[in-house]
């Protein structure tokens, strides 16, 4: 004998059986594009990092190339003067190149999970929507 039948809750528990299923392989698809994002968000840390090296190595070679030029400007020879202060500006170039990558790669990083928010957020409207 089919109790649920015979109250009439075997639809209700089709409804309710269906509601679930759907909602895990939802969870999956968010699941799946949380780690996609992350992969993303991931490479551009990584990026971020390795900028962030190359940055402090050319600010502490900048410096010490910014006060050979500086030994060098008090030397005799206008020559010498000129090459070293072409040489520091050259690490000054280099720098600012740096620093410039850097900051293009963080406004990158700062708009991380932005579908899976964006997703999740149409999922909360969507449920808010039904009750």
């Amino acid at each position: 004998m089919n109790w649920l039948s015979i109250l009439g809750l075997e639809a209700f528990v089709a409804r309710w059986r269906a509601n679930l299923m759907e909602a895990a392989i939802a969870a999956q698809d968010r699941l799946d594009l949380a780690s996609l994002e992350w992969a993303e968000q991931k490479k551009l840390l990584q990026q971020m990092l390795l900028l962030s090296v190359a940055l402090v190595a050319l600010t502490v070679v900048a410096l010490i190339m910014l006060s050979l030029a500086l030994l060098v400007h008090f030397w005799d020879s206008p020559q010498r003067t000129l090459v070293a202060w072409l040489i520091a500006a050259g690490w000054v170039v280099g720098w600012g190149g740096a620093l410039i990558s850097l900051l293009s790669v963080a406004r990158q990083a700062g708009s991380g999970f932005a579908m899976t928010r964006r997703e999740l957020a149409r999922d909360w409207r969507d449920i808010k929507d039904q009750l």
